[in-house]
């Protein structure tokens, strides 16, 4: 009876094994488990569904990639598995910090989009992925759960979106002004180059506002943020209502001339629209005035706020230099 005790036990424990990857295999989560060479072992149903790629296809291989990326990359587990957590930075937008000794205990979470060219949909997955080791500390296999989190993956960017517009016009709002002015400030800082700023106003608004009603004015300014976008190419550019009928406009790695020609294509585009205004002494349509400034920028340098003062102090020449016009900053700055 003794002899054959290891062999009830053998069975004992094949069942039990055989019990866990059928449950593994039914559930609602999807799962994988890569084993120590990152060949899959299991690809449940669950994870059939999510990636639209079958566990015949990628059982046995090093295939998994396929599910969620275009081109091959390792995923949470095979970085796991290969211990590249120094990887975990670089390849995924959001992780945890977790220190060698909780990846150990606990594994890794992280977040990503990506691609499932198979079923031709783009995912944002929260993702766990944890080390199996045996009896010798061994380890034998990584286990890795996915959830789908795109609709609050959306919900949150909306979100942060809409704190950094402006309600009314849907350029920048102010707050997203001076944090982009200081992120920018600190890059031509640390590469020497130069910055430069429009301050634009639009010229008698408040007239425009009591002779057109300010719903009117509400759409006058509407349309001149969406002209001055459409002027206003570059992603690194920064469009935005800087308060009341005011706007302003950043521009990285540009110079002083390369300002002013964006600045009357601005002016031009603004005054192509002929809004009627017949509350302007300026013109009978609106327009606006400009102030223009230009830095280079040295590591140390003075604060940003001396670029805004430059540009404001431009903008105040245009208004009473008769407006409808561009005034460059009287000196290099």
């Amino acid at each position: 009876m003794t002899a054959r005790q290891p062999i009830v036990n053998k069975n004992q424990e094949d069942s039990k094994l055989d019990f866990s990857v059928r449950l593994m295999e039914h559930l609602v989560v999807p799962t994988f488990v890569l084993d120590a060479d990152c060949r899959v072992l299991i690809w449940n149903r669950a994870c059939e569904r999510l990636t639209g790629l079958k566990a015949s296809e990628v059982i046995g291989t090093r295939e998994h990639w396929r599910g969620f990326y275009e081109e091959p990359r390792p995923c949470l587990a095979d970085l796991i598995a290969q211990g590249r957590t120094s990887e975990i930075d670089a390849l995924y937008a959001d992780h945890d910090h977790a220190g060698e000794e909780a990846i150990t205990a606990h594994g890794r979470r992280a977040e990503n989009w990506c691609v499932m060219p198979q079923v031709g949909t783009r995912l944002y997955l929260a993702i766990d992925a944890g080390p199996i080791y045996d009896e010798a500390g061994k380890l034998v296999a990584v286990v890795e759960t996915l959830r789908d989190m795109s609709a609050q993956k959306r919900a949150q960017e909306e979100l942060e979106r809409l704190a950094t517009r402006d309600g009314l016009t849907s350029v920048a709002n102010r707050r997203s002004f001076d944090e982009t002015l200081n992120t920018e400030w600190r890059r031509a800082s640390r590469e020497s180059r130069a910055l430069s700023l429009l301050m634009i106003d639009v010229d008698y608004f408040k007239p425009y506002n009591d002779t057109y009603g300010h719903q009117s004015g509400d759409d006058c300014l509407r349309q001149i943020a969406a002209a001055m976008t459409g002027v206003v190419k570059r992603a690194s550019d920064c469009v935005a209502r800087y308060g009341g009928e005011e706007f302003s406009i950043l521009m990285p790695a540009t110079e002083l001339g390369g300002a002013r020609i964006v600045a009357e294509r601005i002016r031009a585009a603004v005054e192509a629209l002929r809004l009627p205004h017949s509350g302007s002494a300026v013109a009978e349509h609106v327009t606006v005035s400009i102030g223009v400034a230009c830095m280079h920028i040295a590591a140390g340098g003075e604060p940003a706020a001396q670029l805004i003062a430059a540009a404001d102090a431009a903008l105040y020449r245009a208004k009473h230099a008769g407006r409808n016009r561009i005034e460059l900053a009287e000196t290099p700055v």
